[in-house]
């Protein structure tokens, strides 16, 4: 049978802040950013589910190091995922882009190979006469960078590296205006300094070090309009001003333009996850602000990018969590309006349950998230323990994935930490009367198909003629591809995501904290 492979996956964002920080050699900072709250949800002990709220570094996701969370559960509102690249990478023949760790270890040997560098970049790029304007906006940007200080000793190191460097590119844009590198660097130094602004201090303020940043981003990307990166980090600085404004007119607009200019990053480079699940976020944040004829569109959207992030990376257990959030958002706004508009909608009951499957992948990748963890504790419940994923696939009789159409049956499927079986009608008839966390774990019988999870090579939805009509579901093995349909194309995309996220959580040697959470 021929077949073809469609990959869709997703995740979710809680409602209350929390503040994760992950080592990583970047040049800008990881920081927390409020997000959109999905209202008062309707689970155990009034509380609402944590979004997720960290900024991810480049290197994070390579790292094992165990986050430190501070997880605070009440109705505030969620923050965003951020992710600022190391460096730009240009032609050999360019100048290139500096990271802060290079900085920092120049600083440290003084400045003794500064002359050099600066003849070798006013070499590598054509020399031009600043105007009278530049020379204005330089002074005023390094001016907003020299009154900037740290809240400590460490923040006060580190502001002296960015006012070095931002000397550097200043340097550099005077010998070449468009050195679109060094604007590029000098808007990041920006935004990194607006991070590193002490909370006390009234001037500088941080918005206006972000709005320095955004117009060096804007005349980078104008010199160069393939800067992906440039892009990606003024969507960045844009989504922080945005945050500082809360839920008004103005915050909108800027939640706006931050998802145009994620867009453009993702159109520039479509293989980056972290940009996907940003411009998520970033669409959940203007789904909190927008009229609610608008919100969900936006929502839809935002789903969209989350799985798209995760098509990208399975294991990216923030993408995954936040579409896990979205769709926790998603079920208390059908709860409040009534349930579902008509027949073919999903049930709220039917998005709990499976944004706690998202929220439970993610514990089980991440388990020392606290964030994750205390979001867990509050949607366990919802899933049809003890399995993780309880539905209906069409199939055929076991061993003849060849019967005639009129052979195949739809039948009851459950999903867990070993992997997806067919449940006979004498289990279906006890799962009917309702499933529990004491609820016995039932044996297929040896007619039923199942799927065990080491046996699996891909996951992928199948249109093929030879199959029953409906949206096919195709599970390759070591042992050969096991057919199946769904009841619906959006059925099918929910159980690709919960068979896969199985299959990625055992191959990252996980499934025992899987099999404690929906067995324990």
């Amino acid at each position: 049978m021929s077949s073809t492979a469609d990959q869709t996956e997703f995740q979710k964002e809680p409602e209350a802040p929390a503040t994760v920080t992950d080592p990583g050699d970047t040049v800008i900072l990881p920081e927390e950013a409020p997000s959109a709250g999905a209202g008062d949800p309707k689970l155990p002990g009034d509380a609402e589910v944590p979004k997720s709220d960290e900024k991810l570094t480049k290197s994070d996701e390579a790292s094992d190091s165990d986050p430190k969370a501070n997880v605070e559960l009440n109705n505030a509102e969620a923050t965003e995922e951020l992710i600022r690249p190391n460096e730009l990478k240009k032609d050999e023949e360019g100048s290139r882009t500096f990271t802060m760790r290079e900085l920092l270890d120049e600083l440290k040997n003084g400045d003794a190979n500064e002359d050099s560098e600066a003849q070798r970049r006013e070499g590598d790029t054509p020399h031009s006469q600043r105007s009278s304007q530049h020379h204005t906006d330089s002074n005023a940007a390094l001016e907003l960078i020299n009154s900037v200080t740290g809240a400590d000793e460490e923040g006060r190191s580190r502001q002296r590296i960015l006012t070095y460097a931002a000397r550097r590119y200043a340097t550099a844009l005077e010998r070449n205006q468009e050195d679109y590198d060094a604007l590029y660097n000098w808007a990041l130094v920006l935004q990194e300094s607006a991070d590193n602004v002490n909370p006390d201090s009234t001037s500088p303020s941080k918005d206006s070090l972000l709005e320095e940043a955004c117009k060096k981003y804007e005349e980078a990307t104008r010199l160069c309009p393939t800067l992906n990166d440039a892009y990606y980090n003024w969507a960045i600085a844009i989504s922080d001003r945005a945050k500082i404004r809360g839920r008004t007119k103005e915050a909108e607009e800027l939640w706006k333009q931050a998802t145009k200019n994620y867009e453009k990053a993702v159109q520039l480079n479509w293989n980056s996850p972290q940009a996907l699940n940003n411009w998520g976020l970033a669409l959940q944040e203007l789904s909190a602000i927008v009229p609610a004829r608008e919100k969900l569109t936006i929502v839809k959207t935002a789903i969209s990018k989350f799985r798209a992030a995760i098509q990208l990376q399975f294991d990216f257990h923030r993408a995954i969590y936040n579409l896990g959030t979205v769709l926790y958002g998603l079920a208390e706004d059908m709860s409040r309006t009534g349930g579902a508009v008509n027949a073919k909608d999903i049930s709220p009951n039917e998005l709990y349950s499976q944004s706690a499957i998202y929220i439970a992948a993610a514990h089980a990748l991440k388990p020392n998230y606290s964030v994750y963890t205390s979001a867990l504790k509050l949607v366990r419940s919802m899933l049809p323990l003890p399995y993780l994923k309880v539905g209906y696939l069409t199939s055929p009789p076991a061993g003849n994935p060849l019967a005639p159409h009129s052979d195949w049956k739809r039948s009851q499927f459950v999903l867990n930490h070993e992997g997806l079986q067919q449940i006979s009608k004498v289990d279906q008839r006890h799962m009917s009367r309702g499933l529990s966390s004491n609820s016995p774990a039932m044996s297929p019988s040896r007619e039923a198909i199942k799927v065990d999870v080491p046996d699996i090579i891909s996951v992928s939805a199948c249109a093929d003629l030879t199959l029953p009509p409906g949206a096919g579901l195709r599970i390759d093995t070591i042992h050969g591809p096991v057919y199946m349909i769904a009841d619906s194309w959006e059925s099918l995309d929910w159980w690709l995501d919960a068979i896969r996220l199985v299959y990625t959580i055992g191959a990252r040697g996980k499934s025992d904290v899987l099999a404690g959470i929906i067995t324990s």
